[in-house]
């Protein structure tokens, strides 16, 4: 008697759900905020499904280079800031249309320098966060994330210093990466 009343329930559950997505009663355009529910619910997905796959992450041990933090600044200037700010940058106009709107990484993030890793790598489904994995290599990607746990401490002018104390371009770097170098990290790769 209780499994069929449960099965009924979840039949109903699962019919008004389906008639929700068929009508297109729920709004997902990115001007409007989403329900309280629906959001507390996305972000619950998102930072654990984050947290589980960044457990396995190796963090390499020199995140405090100061070379590989200029690298990284010199990617997160060209790749990030569009979307994420840098210090003292007036929001633009992606970071302005973007839902859920993506963290000002200038004011710091929660993120463990893995998790950090795993989402410039992966990306982020629905949120406008690029797998920048694709298209870079996990040296420079964690490169961006040794800037990244700089970037909260750093002035609009230390910011400018660092992107001119930076070894290459950003389209520098990419050039290296295609033609298989490795990114002026000298002869040794990094551990």
């Amino acid at each position: 008697m209780i499994a069929a009343a449960v099965g009924c329930a979840l039949l109903l559950l699962i019919g008004a759900a389906s008639l929700v997505i068929y009508l297109g009663i729920y709004n997902i355009a990115a001007d409007a905020p989403h329900t309280q529910p629906v959001y507390w619910l996305l972000k619950t997905i998102r930072e654990q499904s984050i947290a589980v796959r960044a457990a396995a992450v190796v963090v390499p041990p020199d995140l405090a280079d100061p070379k590989r933090i200029a690298e990284g600044a010199a990617q997160y200037a060209e790749m990030c800031s569009g979307c994420h700010l840098a210090p003292e940058m007036k929001r633009t106009e992606i970071s302005q249309g973007l839902y859920p709107r993506a963290p000002e990484l200038r004011r710091g993030s929660n993120f463990t320098p893995a998790e950090e890793f795993w989402v410039v790598k992966h990306g982020v489904k629905m949120t406008g966060m690029p797998a920048w994995g694709v298209t870079h290599d996990d040296e420079l990607l964690w490169d961006v994330v040794a800037f990244l746990r700089k970037l909260p401490e750093l002035t609009a002018d230390q910011y400018q210093t660092l992107l001119r104390s930076a070894p290459k371009t950003h389209d520098e770097m990419m050039q290296e990466m295609e033609m298989g170098n490795d990114h002026g990290h000298g002869d040794q790769p990094r551990q």
